[in-house]
Parts: structure tokens; sequence; C-alpha cells
């Protein structure tokens, strides 16, 4: 295999097995640990842009646009953290795989909705799959599954927000944090003078644990960015399924969260989407290569 996919899958991997790493500092409030995910992601991404000397290029990127762009770009992802790791803390890991099973159908609705794409009737189809499912757990729970759609929606979003992004992945991912550091910075020193902040207080692993936040955060970004550029995106739409699936994986068999029957109907519609969607793309990409 080539580099492109082996970094792919290094991400994909990452993803799938970040319930474990989040639930070392499950008893942090979920807002600490949002803080200094974003403060060390910053830490880490400013360091990295000095040692490549990009310091000065960055400054002179951020126009207005570009600052209104990531910061709406910054405002998703954050959410989408904060969403993630509340759900890990609170026991619902198998809801967030269900999220991000989702997600790839959302940005294809999305791609309809904002660039005026049109999607072949076997999407059409992947789409109503994942929709009957998403409402059988709606009746099924009782409620509707809103961690799950959060994820979703919140990232495919990103993703559009991304798309129209004028500046590459790096550089992008370092603005968001940069935008997003100041307010972080400000929660994390309130809550260090309140008494409240786990930080330094709560152990030297839990302290440990919240300052790699930053590492762990942006290696697997940065290898996927780094992947995208050189395998298809037909690729990368099968591999994208490797995180869910472990976070999927780590909830029920480590974590011993209950998966019903009910369970298994709904996220039997999303995985049969899935699987229409994957079935249509090689498809496709077959007929393409033929012309």
């Amino acid at each position: 295999m080539s580099r492109g996919i082996w970094k792919a899958i290094a991400a994909y991997v990452a993803w799938g097995l970040f319930p474990f790493y989040w639930k070392q500092v499950d008893r942090v409030p979920a807002l600490e640990v949002i803080g200094h995910r974003i403060f060390w992601s910053f830490v880490t991404l400013a360091v990295v842009a000095l040692w490549m000397g990009q310091g000065r290029r960055l400054t002179r990127a951020c126009s207005r646009r570009v600052l209104l762009v990531y910061g709406a770009a910054a405002v998703l992802v954050s959410g989408n953290w904060f969403a993630y790791i509340w759900a890990v803390g609170h026991g619902f890991i198998v809801e967030t795989s269900l999220g991000y099973f989702i997600n790839p159908l959302v940005s294809v609705v999305l791609g309809v909705l904002v660039f005026g794409e049109r999607l072949r009737w076997m999407q059409w189809t992947a789409v109503g799959l994942a929709a009957a499912g998403v409402v059988y757990l709606t009746f099924a729970y009782g409620a509707v599954p809103w961690i799950a759609l959060t994820l979703a929606v919140t990232f495919a979003v990103y993703g559009v927000i991304k798309r129209i992004a004028p500046l590459g992945a790096l550089d992008g991912l370092t603005i968001e944090t940069a935008i997003t550091a100041v307010p972080a910075l400000a929660y994390l020193v309130y809550a260090e003078q309140s008494g409240a902040g786990a930080f330094g207080h709560s152990g030297a692993v839990t302290t440990l644990y919240l300052t790699g936040a930053g590492i762990v955060t942006t290696v697997p970004l940065v290898l996927f960015s780094t992947a995208v550029r050189q395998i298809p995106m037909t690729m990368i739409g099968i591999l994208q399924y490797i995180a869910p699936t472990l976070q999927l994986a780590t909830g029920v068999l480590f974590y011993h969260e209950p998966f019903s029957r009910s369970q298994l109907i709904g996220f039997g519609g999303v995985w049969a989407g899935l699987v229409v969607f994957g079935i249509d793309g090689l498809v496709a990409r077959r007929d393409h290569l033929r012309r």
C-alpha cells in the first residue's frame, strides 16, 4: 500500500481509539477538557508553524474574510469536540459512533443544498435508508438521538466551510485554534482562580493527559491532511468507516454500553445506506475509468 493509505489508516485508527484517551479525563468537566484541547492544540501548531518559518505568512494571511471563515469553522469544530467529549465521559460512545456513520450522508445532502450537486438514484436510496434508521432509533429511544445528529451535522457543516476556505489544511487549523485559544485560555484561568480547575490539582496523570490533548488532536489531523492529497477520495470514503467501527466496538466490548435489538435495527438502516453509498461510488469510479 502507498504511504498515503497508511497515513489515512493511522489517522482513522487514532480517531477510533479516542474514547480510551478521553475516558482518562472523564472526571474533568467537558468544558475544561475542551479548553485544554484547544489551547494545547494551538501551542502545538504554533510551534510547528514557527519551526517551518510560516509565522509571518500566517500573519499576513489573516484578512477579515479569512478570520470570518475560520472563526465559523472554529465554533463548529469546538462544538463537535465538546459534544464528543461530553458523550464519551457520560457513557454514550455507541451513539458517537452512530454520528460518524451518519456524517458522510449528511455531507452528501449538504452538497445538494449548498453546492447544487446532483445525486444518483443509489445515493438517494442510501440517504433514505440512513434517514429511516435514524427515525427508527428516534421512536425506539423515545427521543431524537441528538448526540449523533449533533456530531454528524456540526462536522458536515465544518466540512462545507473547509471546502470554501482559502488556506491549506495545516494553516487553516492553526488559525482556527488561534481564534479559539484566547477564550479557551480565559476560561482555564477562570477555572483555576475559582478553584474548580483540574490542571495540576487532580494528579500528575490527569495533568499529563490534559497537556497531551494538543498532540493527540493535531497528529491525526496532520496525517489526514497529508493523506487526502496522496490518495483518491474514493479510498478516503472507504477508510473513514474505520473510526466509527472502532468506536462502536470500544463502547460495547470495553465499556459494556448496551446495544439492544432496537439499536441494531436502527444502525442496520444506516449501515445499509453506507453499503449502497459505497457500491455507488465504486460503480461510478469504474464507469469513469472506462470512458
